[in-house]
């Protein structure tokens, strides 16, 4: 559970300023077709850095990210999956490769439209939730023996509890302590998954899905996704759904069984810790801190406790 380092480490940062002239040139250098687009700065992201190009897509810049593996991870395997996906997510159109100008890798990406879900809201909750249950269908399929690997995410939640401790010591939890460790320990203790690994976004968190209409209408930032247990993503029912419908999702996903659902929902107060304590590096202003990110985990966390 490496989440926090990778997100507010301040210690990779990129010499280079990633401005709209930066891409400009950039695309003319390597894409001169679409230089002439119109380029606007996304706000939001650590890792990498998106800039719409036009009306319909993206150039992802690296910046955070101290390797270009999410990025070549995308190019690799989003055109394979993408095709059979009942959302829309970010397909690679152009590859932008390292040079003078710029020594790190970028790519041209579809745009998903939609507003990201820790800046909007889901009215439409059971909407959402029969929607996110059939994408997560459609996803966890067993992936081919080639597919990439976790190391610091997809394990068995025993696996997993340095990075729960830290998270449980450092946000201010009070009253809630013994409950939010009680759930945790649960998880700890259900079955381990037996079936193949299966295709898993594995970083599902408000940031990285977009919203409109009331309802979920994208999934964006696949650098993490891994074959393996499909928990991860299930923890999405609590910290992405209403409060209150995350039964419809577990009802419509229809392949999670008990062990499961205990897993996802151990997985799922760690992710919520994780936004809470991203919150307080906000309110502190550390780098990489979101404070919007704190009352979003808060309010996930309550859902966490009232179980399906």
């Amino acid at each position: 559970m490496t989440e926090i380092d990778t997100e507010i480490d301040t210690d990779t940062d990129t010499d280079t300023e990633i401005t709209a002239d930066l891409v400009r040139d950039l695309l003319h250098e390597q894409h001169p077709d679409l230089a002439g687009l119109t380029i606007r700065e996304v706000a939001g992201g650590w890792g990498n850095q998106m800039w719409r190009l036009g009306d319909e897509l993206a150039v992802r810049m690296q910046r955070m990210d101290p390797t270009p593996d999410h990025q070549l991870k995308e190019r690799r395997w989003l055109p394979v999956l993408a095709p059979r996906l009942p959302l829309p997510v970010p397909t690679p159109v152009r590859y932008g490769e390292p040079s003078e100008r710029f020594p790190k890798h970028w790519t041209v990406m579809t745009w998903v439209p939609g507003e990201p879900l820790d800046h909007g809201s889901i009215s439409r909750g059971t909407h959402a939730a029969e929607t996110l249950a059939g994408f997560l269908r459609a996803l966890h399929v067993e992936a081919p023996a080639g597919a990439p690997t976790a190391t610091d995410r997809g394990a068995h939640p025993r696996n997993c509890t340095e990075g729960f401790e830290n998270y449980f010591q450092a946000v201010a939890l009070d009253d809630i302590a013994a409950d939010v460790r009680a759930v945790w320990d649960d998880a700890v203790a259900a079955q381990a998954w037996e079936g193949p690994p299966v295709w898993v976004h594995g970083d599902l968190h408000p940031a990285n899905v977009v919203v409109s209409d009331g309802t979920l209408s994208g999934v964006v930032d696949f650098g993490d996704m891994f074959a393996g247990d499909p928990a991860w993503d299930l923890a999405a029912a609590w910290v992405l759904l209403p409060a209150g419908t995350a039964s419809r999702f577990f009802d419509m996903y229809a392949n999670a069984d008990d062990a499961a659902i205990r897993r996802a929902r151990g997985l799922a107060a760690v992710k919520c810790l994780f936004l809470m304590l991203m919150g307080q590096s906000g309110d502190r202003g550390l780098p990489g801190g979101k404070s919007h990110w704190g009352p979003v985990g808060r309010a996930a966390l309550d859902r966490v406790l009232k179980g399906v």
